[in-house]
């Protein structure tokens, strides 16, 4: 393992001295029940840069940007399946995920992608990025090359950047606009970020395209107000949601969704201030999709 700059290892090589080869079941579970209750508190560690993070990602896809994730093994993972959960959640394809070594690197681990700072510049560069994107960068240890890459050449293009750790980066680091520390300390297999690391690191990443789609009108009350119905079960969905969130009846609310083309948002525009699709669409956008303030506004 190669130290960081300043001679020590990353925080999430130390190790926690548990002796998990001598626990029983039950108290396997105890500690791996306290791994994660340590997790969701570095998340509370970190939520002023959070809601910053929040902040940037929600003005990056508002002004037609993108949140671009991305990370390495574990890292990686978590970033191309919040992106994938971003399109039948709000509708979005804004909010993208790259993980090194590609698509085979979701299923089959490419250990060695990891290393390549070049690799990372070159995934960013296929992707066009440009000043109005937020690029986040996910790396356990703090360093990873592939992230570091990926990050200058973002910081080249102009665009806004965020580095998302466990683990202080090396001063040598590529310089973000915002750094957030998840302090999980040793993990209880040490060295296997996948487990706290990687928990506290699925926590903040729900807050952040969570939050920034909430500020972008994708959500009302707790309701999400924009995802896709591509399915029986999502129909049934915005069919009830509609009538949560108007005064119609099932039927009605099913026969106002099919006129809306199935767009839960102009539904409840039809049915909260009387429009017709066309108009309820059209007052919509000149809310740029936000629905609570085209109510609010109307």
């Amino acid at each position: 393992m190669t130290p960081q700059a300043n001679g020590e290892l990353p925080h999430t090589e130390a190790r926690s001295g548990l002796l998990l080869d001598e626990a029983t079941p039950l108290e396997l579970v105890q500690i791996f029940q306290q791994a994660d209750r340590e997790a969701t508190a570095a998340v509370v560690g970190v939520e002023v840069e959070l809601a910053e993070a929040i902040e940037r990602a929600a003005e990056a896809i508002g002004s037609g940007g993108r949140l671009i994730l991305l990370g390495a093994g574990t890292s990686g993972r978590l970033a191309v399946i919040e992106a994938a959960e971003c399109w039948p959640t709000f509708g979005t394809r804004q909010v993208v995920g790259l993980i090194a070594g590609g698509a085979p690197a979701l299923l089959v681990a490419q250990e060695g992608a990891e290393d390549s700072a070049t690799g990372g510049a070159s995934d960013l560069a296929e992707l066009a990025v440009e000043a109005r994107d937020f690029v986040v960068g996910i790396a356990a240890s703090g360093r990873t090359p592939y992230v570091h890459g990926a990050l200058r050449a973002a910081r080249q293009a102009g665009a806004g950047t965020a580095l998302l750790c466990a683990s202080p980066p090396p001063p040598d680091g590529a310089p973000v606009d915002l750094v957030l520390i998840l302090e999980t300390g040793p993990e209880v297999l040490s060295g296997s970020t996948r487990l706290k690391a990687g928990t506290a690191t699925k926590c903040a990443l729900n807050a952040l395209t969570t939050g920034a789609m909430s500020r972008l009108g994708a959500i009302m009350g707790d309701l999400m107000v924009d995802f896709v119905a591509s399915n029986t079960k999502l129909v049934a969905r915005a069919k009830r949601m509609l009538c949560a969130l108007t005064e119609l009846d099932p039927s009605a609310a099913e026969e106002t969704l099919q006129a809306a083309e199935g767009d839960l948002k102009v539904a409840v525009l039809m049915a909260r201030l009387g429009l017709d699709a066309a108009s309820a669409r059209a007052h919509l956008a000149s809310r740029a999709g936000h629905l609570p303030r085209a109510l609010a506004d109307a």
